[in-house]
């Protein structure tokens, strides 16, 4: 028995398929530390062999994916300059091979198998973590919170927080129906219960901006193209002077204090002041792709030590580009801050200066959530993370998947002579 092509690698028919794909990843994405390599190999096995399939598809207009094929390259170069060669090699393979997979996804899944198979990914990650029930002390600011499976409440928080989003997301483009609502709406109400539960100010910080980023370019739509330049101009200008204002009338450590948090973020301030100094002893081209936070190095001994991290592993730096720029320099930050800005500005600017798509307004929130989190978090900067992949499928998605279906040849008519009469 012979499976078509189109029903794995066809954006337009592979829904069941890519909806699975996609809800095995976001579930090894949030346990593979727990499970082992085996979720790993499972993340692998629903993309990778798809390039088998039909090589000559991904092989199409990849060109255009130099920005990150460029990062990739310049990680796993690192290795020559790494204060830690074996780590830095095995960790640049890791991320190689991940930017691969979201590859692979963006040619072959649609934006609504995207969503749908999140949602449903999402949905058993937050479940299995509800079974688990486990709480953690906070060290730093002493509350209790709950961190599920994880070990972190900044991970229950982001899940749900996505989870959100993409309910929101797909109630206003691609429900078919009021069936779609009734099976989105379990999902909704557990990530709403999770992300009050996980206290993380982060993702409930970050949620509303994302969902303020779709409805102003959904409103868009009915908005001719000059129009919508002239909006996202005031919008923009609007987004700067309120941030201004907020700073010079003391306003961020009211919002702050909403959430519990003070001045130093939770001691992230000092962790960025130590990232800082770090990244001053190798300013161009860092210590190499994962080889500050190494057991036996002295600086994040001591850091782990200050953070009780008994572990000590699994501890970074809490923003996204100061752990960049310790590992991999000015080079390295500034070529994921172009990753992440093209990924976001491309879909913006899609919506706003070009044609108006639902997929290009989703995908334009989706990276916009992660660009947020990016200034508290570092889950951009290494593999087998959602939002990594989120962002280099977004980037990906830039270019619109190629036809699977293969021109078929003009066909001629060929008529026969008639005899000639008479």
């Amino acid at each position: 028995m012979k499976i078509p092509k189109s029903l794995l690698i066809d954006p337009e028919r592979n829904a069941v398929y890519g909806t699975f794909a996609v809800a095995i990843s976001v579930f090894a994405f949030a346990y593979s530390t727990n499970f082992g390599k085996v979720l790993i190999l499972a993340y692998y096995a629903v993309w990778l062999p798809l390039i088998l399939v039909d090589y000559r598809r991904f092989l199409r207009h990849l060109s255009d994916a130099w920005l990150p094929l460029l990062f990739a390259a310049y990680i796993c170069f690192s290795v020559f300059w790494s204060h830690a060669p074996g780590t830095t090699a095995r960790a640049a393979l890791q991320y190689f091979s991940h930017i691969l997979c979201a590859y692979v996804a963006a040619r072959t899944v649609s934006v609504r198998t995207l969503v749908v198979g999140s949602l449903i990914g999402i949905f058993v990650v937050l479940l299995y973590s509800l079974r688990v029930g486990g709480y953690a002390l906070d060290t730093i600011d002493g509350t209790t919170n709950f961190v599920g499976a994880f070990g972190s409440k900044n991970q229950v928080g982001f899940f749900a927080s996505l989870g959100l989003y993409f309910c929101f997301v797909f109630a206003i483009f691609y429900r078919r129906g009021w069936q779609s609502l009734v099976w989105t709406a379990p999902i909704g109400l557990l990530s709403l219960y999770m992300l009050a539960i996980a206290h993380s100010a982060t993702s409930v910080a970050s949620l509303p901006a994302a969902v303020g980023v779709v409805l102003l370019l959904a409103v868009s739509k009915v908005l001719s193209r000059r129009y919508r330049r002239v909006l996202f101009t005031v919008g923009a200008c609007a987004l700067v002077g309120a941030v201004m204002a907020a700073l010079n009338l003391g306003l961020l450590d009211f919002v702050l204090g909403i959430f519990g948090k003070d001045s130093t973020l939770t001691g992230r301030t000092y962790l960025w002041e130590q990232g800082w100094e770090a990244a001053q002893q190798f300013p161009i081209l860092g210590y190499g792709y994962a080889a500050y936070w190494v057991q036996g190095f002295a600086e994040a001994e001591r850091l782990w030590a200050e953070f009780y991290i008994t572990t000590r592993t699994g501890f970074h730096f809490h923003n996204t580009y100061i752990e960049t720029l310790v590992e991999l320099g000015f080079v390295g930050v500034t070529l994921i801050a172009m990753v992440i800005l093209r990924s976001f500005w491309g879909h913006v600017s899609s919506v706003v200066f070009r044609d108006w798509r639902a997929d290009s307004v989703v995908l334009a929130g989706a990276v916009g959530l992660m660009l947020l989190r990016s200034f508290f978090e570092v889950e951009i900067l290494g593999p087998y993370f959602t939002a990594s992949f989120i962002v280099y499928y977004g980037l990906f998605k830039l270019r619109p998947a190629p036809s699977a279906v293969r021109p078929q040849r003009a066909c001629v008519a060929i008529h026969e002579a008639k005899p000639a009469s008479g």
